[in-house]
């Protein structure tokens, strides 16, 4: 693992400046300590500080390999005690030598040694465990940032595999149904059958090419959606008819492939199927304080209109929603008047 302090300028800029207060708590103590304050105070308390922390830095490798999580917790504070012993045994010697060989005409550096030895001491086992303790936060910080990328990644890869299982349900008898129906004309009308290909096939390049959930347009969905709605307007003839009335606004916001789809099967489903008069379907789209506010509305008969098999697609819509907005998307039915109305509200933003 690389070492925390050379991963970016700002921690070493603050691992500078903490051993930089460090010296002058330092120097501070051991004028308490000896009793009054002598030139070489500040100096030997920067040169000490300054061999620490070179020691303090070469100890996050031992340290990193102790903490793997493998060892035992008391071989772990052997080694830690181990550690701290020859650390703090090296730097008392070490900044003695050197002090000495920078300032040997300090004839009275031996009594001020001696005076300060004790908070010496205990000031490197304290600095010591600010280290040991530092290292620590930062690899349980560490691991945990880890932890949290990798449940984000694997919440982002399940929620991704269920938008597109969602969106692999889409009602696979539409083809079916188109393919007889294209049958069938090529006897009677082979001209519709023509157009209905061509429309299909359309639709179809846009359905598979779309083969990941990184949304769309309103627009690019509205526009296969009328590929849609004409391929069924062959089959039904004047059965069906479509009205639109959609905000500028409205074109360039962002919605899940394929959302809507579902929702204009079902009105062909539970509407034109069922019904024996013209159903007409109508798009509405228009900005609400800050949401889309899109409306899918069909009439139909309800007497002949079945409840069952209606849920799948709803369902299947409301989820996406949730997998895309969370709690800011939703969606609402109602039936009036022989109107079926289906309302989603998506952010406009």
């Amino acid at each position: 693992m690389k070492h925390p302090v050379l991963q970016n300028r700002v921690r070493l800029i603050v691992w500078w400046l903490v051993w930089l207060f460090l010296a002058m708590g330092q120097s501070l103590l051991f004028y308490f300590a000896y009793g009054s304050f002598i030139n070489l105070s500040l100096i030997d308390s920067l040169i000490s500080l300054l061999i620490y922390s070179g020691i303090a830095f070469s100890l996050w490798y031992p340290f990193s390999f102790f903490n793997t999580g493998e060892m035992r917790p008391t071989t772990l504070i052997s080694n830690l005690v181990v550690s701290g012993v020859i650390s703090i045994g090296l730097w008392v010697v070490i900044t003695k030598f050197v002090v000495l060989l920078v300032l040997p005409e300090q004839n009275n550096y031996q009594a001020y040694w001696d005076a300060t030895f004790p908070y010496r001491i205990g000031t490197g086992v304290f600095i010591y465990g600010i280290i040991i303790l530092s290292y620590y936060l930062f690899i349980s910080l560490s691991n945990l940032s880890e932890k949290n990328a990798k449940e984000a990644r694997l919440e982002s890869l399940v929620k991704e595999t269920e938008l597109k299982m969602l969106r692999s349900q889409i009602n696979p008898h539409f083809l079916f149904n188109s393919l007889n129906s294209i049958s069938s004309l090529t006897i009677t009308d082979p001209e519709k059958a023509r157009i209905m290909v061509v429309k299909l096939s359309e639709f179809m390049r846009y359905a598979l090419s779309r083969k990941d959930e990184q949304p769309v347009s309103l627009q690019s969905e509205l526009e296969n959606l009328r590929l849609y709605l004409d391929i069924e307007k062959v089959r039904f003839g004047d059965k069906l008819t479509t009205e639109e009335n959609i905000e500028n606004d409205c074109l360039d916001i962002k919605i899940p492939v394929m959302l809507l789809q579902p929702l204009y099967e079902n009105a062909v489903k539970h509407g034109v199927y069922e019904s024996t008069e013209s159903v007409r379907i109508f798009t509405c789209a228009k900005i609400v304080n800050g949401y889309m506010e899109l409306t899918i509305s069909n009439n139909y008969e309800p007497g002949q209109t079945s409840e069952k098999g209606t849920g799948t697609g709803l369902l299947n819509v409301t989820r996406r929603l949730e997998l895309s907005y969370g709690n800011k998307g939703s969606l609402k039915t109602t039936r009036e008047d022989g109107i079926y109305t289906i309302k989603l509200f998506i952010p406009a933003n």
